[in-house]
């Protein structure tokens, strides 16, 4: 498999340094664990690791591979083996706040062309959730496309009902519903899979993931595990990220449920997520309005006389809050760590001279 079928598209023409080729070869990403990776490129697959040049100089998680990057490497061991010395700029760029109360983000995938948002229609179904996702992936220019899984659990006038219910909330979105167990839904998804594309499947635990990936891939490679009876909370089926190319020549990549995702740096991807109610804060009286207790706030008005949901306005106050206070916690934090090092260096510095 060469490396435009693994996804090289014509963007990295331009980033490419060619001069790097002459001693390095491009291989892309495809599992991280740890401190090891798989990387393949040009029919080959290896273990690879980073140079130590890579590790002292990264400064934050930004500077690692992630699943879907492309690097620089070069092979040994007959290429069984490789050491990845530099990343390329990346084209899009997945990443979550950690989960708990540490201020630092976590990269999930990279250089993705469209994000596959699952739900389920039964307990899971959340889209005040969902327009948090679709905030995360607008903000890096990742196509999103909805999928509504588990179809077959409810009604077709209940399944019908949540749809309507999204459409009213979120609009421009391709959504589909669907059942792991009928064939010709699972059709359906397949068809959205274009070859040569990069596609990544996002949701919590539970909501047919990894079904749908077996199903896509027509046999069982991964293994799925049963809800809980008593919540309706899935148990993670997937323990880390991975790209895997499936026949039709779309690259996907799966990831393990997320629970919990801290957004921040989003800016963009709330002006494209809650673009009406963007549109109505440019017609508040004051242009450092809060949208809480203004007169003349043109939020507050629309709420008022109800063309504004107040679920979609209460999910849009706590993502922007949410994004602006983590964005200043980790600028601070940032700004903290190179103090830090800054100091450590001099000591080091002063001490060689003594």
């Amino acid at each position: 498999m060469n490396n435009k079928e693994l996804g090289l598209h014509s963007w990295f023409s331009e980033v490419l340094d060619k001069d790097k080729l002459r001693e390095y070869q491009l291989a892309r990403i495809s599992a991280v664990d740890k401190d090891s990776f798989i990387v393949l490129g040009n029919d080959k697959e290896a273990r690879a690791e980073l140079t130590g040049k890579l590790l002292y100089s990264a400064g934050s998680p930004l500077d690692y591979p992630t699943v879907g990057d492309w690097v620089y490497v070069q092979y040994f061991n007959d290429d069984t083996f490789a050491l990845i010395h530099e990343i390329l700029p990346r084209r899009t760029l997945l990443k979550r706040k950690t989960s708990g109360k540490k201020i630092e983000f976590q990269l999930i995938a990279a250089n993705i062309d469209t994000a596959f948002l699952m739900q389920s229609l039964d307990h899971n179904f959340n889209l005040q959730r969902l327009e948090r996702y679709l905030v995360v992936v607008r903000e890096s220019e990742i196509r999103p496309v909805i999928l509504l899984s588990k179809s077959d659990l409810l009604p077709q006038s209940e399944v019908e009902l949540k749809l309507s219910e999204l459409q009213k909330r979120i609009q421009g979105v391709t959504t589909v519903s669907f059942s792991n167990l009928k064939g010709s839904e699972v059709e359906a998804v397949r068809k959205l899979l274009v070859a040569g594309e990069t596609f990544c499947l996002l949701g919590s635990s539970g909501v047919g993931k990894t079904t749908l990936l077996n199903n896509l891939m027509g046999e069982d490679a991964f293994e799925t595990r049963a809800i809980r009876e008593r919540d309706g909370k899935g148990r993670h089926a997937t323990s880390r990220r991975q790209l895997i190319v499936l026949d039709t020549g779309a690259i996907l990549i799966d990831t393990p449920g997320m629970r919990e995702l801290g957004v921040f740096d989003i800016e963009a991807g709330i002006d494209n997520t809650f673009s009406e109610i963007v549109e109505l804060a440019k017609r508040c009286r004051y242009t450092d309005c809060t949208h809480t207790k203004e007169e003349g706030c043109a939020i507050l008005e629309a709420l008022k006389d109800k063309t504004l949901p107040e679920r979609r306005y209460e999910n849009f106050m706590r993502i922007s809050k949410e994004a602006q206070y983590l964005s200043m916690s980790y600028l601070q934090k940032r700004q903290k760590d190179k103090a830090f090092g800054k100091m450590v260096k001099s000591v080091v510095k002063n001490h060689k001279k003594r």
